[in-house]
């Protein structure tokens, strides 16, 4: 039987892509390979990665795993950081996924080579048939341009995504393209940042790794779930410190701690409770001997605490018990408290968002 290897960009584009070459070409096998040196970061590369191979199981298709050689693409594509979607930067980024999914066809015996980046409405067909015909030749392996769009075909391919639950990511993978996507959209580009204190933070990628990881355990076991969508109000810490006498002090900041003008200025004036309040912008201090009891951790120092910090809703979960709901004030712990006059800076951000929700049934 002939055989032709499909170059797997991502499950929504892939799922329905597949589906209709297995109609289309019967008479052929069809073996996925999924290369994508392009995508950033790792933890966005092995969500793609997981999702294909699902879909794969469910068509009964064969996947290989090209090599995640990020650094290399990166070489390929260096003068082109600023090029626009559909520019140069991305046709030196078909022509290296192209490139090594044509030597993997030649490899492996396949007449033919394709890519199911030719279902995606953001791509340009003839970009691509440029790109695989000219690559296919240089290796002898004839590349096929299908188009899978007309005909109402993105359209289906949307149904058919939502129906099987398919990760849908929201960048093409590039992060010079989702730094652009980002500033057009006046948005962060969240998906580039990771914690500090190793915490999976909300509408993150890592937060997406976990959810779609259950899922495929609920499937394993037969369990029914739903994934829905949810809008709610985000938070990210780019950069606090404390300091004394111009001297930064070990700190750490509770989640949603922020503060309107970015710097203050004081002292700790009073003591309720377990609570230390600073004379200026609602600032708030704990010590961690309060944060040790309440959260049942055994952290030595403050240090220790930022570099290995708990989950972030248990943390969220405490501040909100001590505080109350929606409270926006800055909680800092801090090894010991001392009158002292001290200077907090804070460079944070509240704002709206989406993320994905599992839900049991």
């Amino acid at each position: 039987m002939d055989k032709i290897l499909v170059h797997i960009c991502c499950s929504v584009d892939s799922h329905y892509f597949l589906q209709k070459m297995q109609k289309d070409y019967k008479g052929y096998e069809l073996i996925g390979f999924f290369y994508d040196p392009n995508i950033h970061p790792y933890s966005e590369y092995y969500l793609r990665l997981l999702d294909v191979k699902r879909s794969c199981k469910m068509l009964g298709i064969k996947l290989i795993e090209g090599k995640y050689d990020y650094i290399s693409w990166l070489n390929s594509v260096k003068g082109l950081e600023f090029e626009p979607e559909k520019g140069a930067r991305c046709s030196v980024c078909f022509d290296k996924r192209f490139e090594v999914s044509a030597i993997k066809a030649k490899e492996l015996g396949c007449k033919y080579f394709t890519s199911t980046l030719l279902t995606s409405p953001k791509k340009s067909i003839n970009q691509l048939k440029s790109s695989g015909e000219a690559l296919g030749k240089k290796y002898g392996v004839k590349f096929l341009t299908i188009d899978y769009r007309s005909n109402s075909g993105t359209q289906e391919q949307n149904i058919l995504a939502k129906k099987d639950k398919l990760y849908r990511q929201n960048y093409c993978g590039c992060m010079f393209g989702l730094t652009i996507q980002r500033k057009e959209q006046k948005k962060l580009e969240i998906e580039l940042f990771s914690s500090l204190t190793k915490q999976i933070m909300p509408g993150s990628i890592e937060s997406r790794v976990k959810l779609y990881e259950k899922r495929v355990n609920l499937e394993e076991q037969n369990k029914s779930y739903e994934i829905i969508k949810k809008r709610f109000l985000n938070w990210r810490l780019f950069s606090a410190k404390v300091l004394s006498k111009k001297k930064v002090i070990y700190s750490h900041f509770l989640p949603y701690s922020t503060l309107k003008r970015g710097f203050s200025r004081g002292k700790i004036d009073k003591k309720i409770g377990n609570i230390y309040y600073f004379n200026r912008d609602e600032i708030k201090f704990i010590d961690l001997n309060f944060y040790n009891k309440s959260l049942k951790t055994n952290y030595k120092s403050v240090l220790d605490l930022a570099n290995n910090a708990p989950s972030f809703e248990d943390e969220l979960n405490f501040k909100n018990k001590l505080l109350g709901e929606f409270d926006l004030s800055a909680l800092i712990v801090l090894d010991e408290i001392k009158e002292e006059k001290l200077e907090i800076a804070i460079d944070s951000k509240v704002f709206e968002d989406v993320e994905d929700k599992l839900i049991f049934l």
